[in-house]
């Protein structure tokens, strides 16, 4: 380089002798690790179109958290918590165009036309289980062949009335249809409600002697769960209704947790006190069993309400073990009663007779009911606090991302 005296200077960088000076320790630039400028925007990108067809931001929220978000995750977000994570995103993330304008309600429908049709629905059950035990009734002295097809109808009618009235209203399902056993499960604690105590006992005294012996049912407690359809139907939607509420005021997934889980409670200790009206109402007029029939009746329809609430907010799986494992129990002491006629096998029976002479032939469908009930019960604790517990059909199963 020409200095303006006429001489030269070397350039920066190089010496006197044209070579390029070795670049010193502390001149060389470290490139910095830095985060995204924007890191909420690859989570819009995975997303986008559970954001773009959100109705508010809620909806957003609980889809993140049925995918398993939660505030330590919207921490790494920059966000306190998953509602404030899920406003941005839904201020951010431009609505999708719906597929079809939704039909005009015409203004003569009013709502409560359907919730009085709901509500009649869930009583039928109650009035059909009625019907049949009063056709029973009738046919007492007919031959076996006629009280079998009254009796066959009955349960055929029965069975139809019940899935009219948990197809509509709050015990409607609305994240699928869930596993096909669970309806037998259902068949199974129902019918050895029913029946179970007359089969248990005539086991214990080596019958039944088939097909000679005809089967007795236990009517009182058919009523009263059957009547019970109806405040588990209102229960339930009080405890959908609370939670959406507690659901829009809760700034966090901790908060929301603490004050859901009251309302699970109440929820279950004002269906338990409903259903006990029915039993002692039906023992009353009807009469029963021993002591322990209202107690078994208790158990199975507490177990029922929370096997249905758990499908209906997306946990139909936990509904069906809970279900499952209480005609397990059942099945079980059956099995072991008949299994214990074998030759060296005589002690295997011991426990359910004796548990039978203490306390009575209910005493089995009690315990095995009350303790799936209780296991349901702790479950619910846990998987109904979440966010996507309480928004309809939230995207993507819930139950595959709660513990």
């Amino acid at each position: 380089m020409t200095t303006p005296e006429g001489g030269t200077t070397a350039a920066p960088g190089e010496t006197r002798a044209g070579r390029a000076a070795p670049p010193r320790k502390d001149a060389v630039a470290r490139p910095l690790r830095r985060g995204p400028a924007d890191p909420v925007r690859t989570l819009m990108h995975h997303h986008q179109e559970l954001c773009a067809r959100a109705v508010d931001a809620l909806e957003i929220a609980a889809g993140l958290e049925a995918h398993g978000v939660t505030d330590r995750t919207a921490a790494r977000f920059r966000h306190r918590d998953v509602f404030s994570l899920a406003e941005e995103l839904y201020a951010r993330v431009p609505r999708a165009a719906p597929d079809a304008a939704p039909a005009a309600v015409p203004p003569h429908a009013p709502a409560r036309r359907s919730r009085t049709v709901c509500g009649a629905l869930q009583l039928l059950p109650g009035a059909v289980c009625v019907a049949a035990a009063a056709a029973l009734a009738s046919v007492t002295t007919a031959t076996p062949a006629v009280r079998t097809a009254v009796g066959a109808s009955g349960l055929v009618l029965l069975a139809l009335a019940v899935r009219l009235g948990v197809r509509s209203g709050p015990l409607r399902l609305r994240h699928g249809t869930g596993p096909r056993t669970a309806g037998l499960w259902v068949c199974w604690t129902a019918g050895y409600a029913v029946y179970g105590d007359w089969l248990l006992g005539q086991l214990l005294a080596g019958g039944p002697d088939l097909p000679h012996a005809a089967p007795r049912a236990a009517v009182a407690p058919a009523v009263a769960l059957a009547f019970a359809l109806a405040p588990a139907a209102g229960c339930a939607h009080w405890f959908t209704v609370r939670g959406r509420r507690v659901l829009a005021a809760s700034r966090g997934l901790e908060e929301l947790a603490a004050r859901v889980r009251p309302l699970l409670l109440a929820a279950t200790l004002l269906f338990l006190g409903a259903l006990a009206v029915l039993l002692l109402g039906t023992e009353a007029v009807l009469g029963g069993g021993d002591a322990s029939t209202p107690v078994a009746a208790a158990a199975l329809g507490v177990l029922l309400f929370l096997a249905r609430l758990l499908a209906v907010h997306g946990f139909p799986g936990a509904a069906a073990a809970g279900l499952a494992s209480a005609a397990a129990l059942e099945a079980l002491a059956l099995a072991l009663v008949l299994i214990a006629r074998l030759p060296g096998l005589l002690p295997l029976g011991v426990p359910v007779e004796a548990l039978t002479t203490a306390v009575g032939p209910a005493a089995v469908p009690a315990v095995a009911c009350t303790a799936a009930a209780l296991g349901l019960l702790v479950h619910g604790l846990r998987a109904l606090t979440g966010a996507c517990a309480h928004w309809p059909a939230p995207s993507g199963p819930a139950e595959a991302h709660r513990p």
